[in-house]
């Protein structure tokens, strides 16, 4: 690698742009950080793939010097709610329990792409905004998770043997909703481009029931902001 290739790759970071408001703030704390952002996103075949039209909008709209949306269809495994047109999203609203709407090693599949292409392109900061405080219980948003991933992709790469090791950031870790939503007000950020909705109703609406409406719909509450989305129920 020349030497203005490694300084562009050691100013990059790779995120991870599902579409929703935790990684639309990711994307643009990276931007507002000096550093070119390249974003990805994995086309799951996800029951609310409306998202992926707004993580193009997020990557267009942060200037990412790249946007790679990648097919990967996780329907053929099944097993969550977002992924099986068989089982029901949960309208019941957050409770205790790891709910139907987690993807079985989703976090992991995810960053294990991300590492591949960061290591192919010489990038070596991945970006994600997982968040270990109002979430719905998922195992692979959590910190001891993160850091064992972190030690896995050094070991794992050659890049990381070498000693150009990699990093996971998650700026979004350990804030509430409300923070995620003050953040992207102070970022200038529309947060009405980013999708959390797991059942899309007609007219693109967010449904109001899921978990992540009901958390989404929280963050602004609480932190005393409009709430710039369409819901087709108001959020209980």
């Amino acid at each position: 690698m020349t030497t203005d290739a490694a300084d562009s790759a050691a100013d990059t970071a790779l995120v991870l742009v599902s579409g929703g408001l935790d990684s639309m703030v990711v994307a643009g704390l990276a931007v507002e950080a000096g550093l070119r952002l390249v974003a990805l996103t994995i086309d799951y075949n996800q029951r609310h793939r409306v998202e992926l039209q707004a993580a193009a909008r997020i990557a267009a709209h942060l200037g990412a010097v790249r946007h790679v949306v990648l097919p990967l269809d996780l329907t053929r495994f099944g097993g969550s709610a977002l992924t099986d047109a068989g089982i029901a999203v949960p309208k019941e609203g957050v409770g205790p329990g790891i709910p139907s709407t987690y993807v079985p090693a989703r976090n992991t599949v995810f960053l294990s792409l991300a590492l591949g292409m960061a290591e192919a392109s010489g990038a070596r900061e991945l970006h994600i905004g997982v968040n270990a405080l109002d979430y719905s219980g998922y195992p692979d948003c959590r910190p001891d998770f993160i850091a064992a991933f972190e030690a896995m992709a050094n070991l794992a790469t050659k890049a990381g043997v070498e000693g150009d090791r990699f990093r996971i950031r998650t700026p979004l870790l350990a804030m509430t909703k409300a923070d995620i939503a003050r953040e992207a007000a102070r970022l200038g950020l529309d947060a009405g481009m980013s999708w959390s909705c797991y059942d899309p109703q007609p007219g693109e609406l967010h449904c109001g029931r899921c978990d992540s409406c009901r958390l989404r719909a929280k963050g602004f509450r609480e932190a005393g902001l409009a709430d710039p989305t369409r819901y087709a129920v108001a959020p209980e």
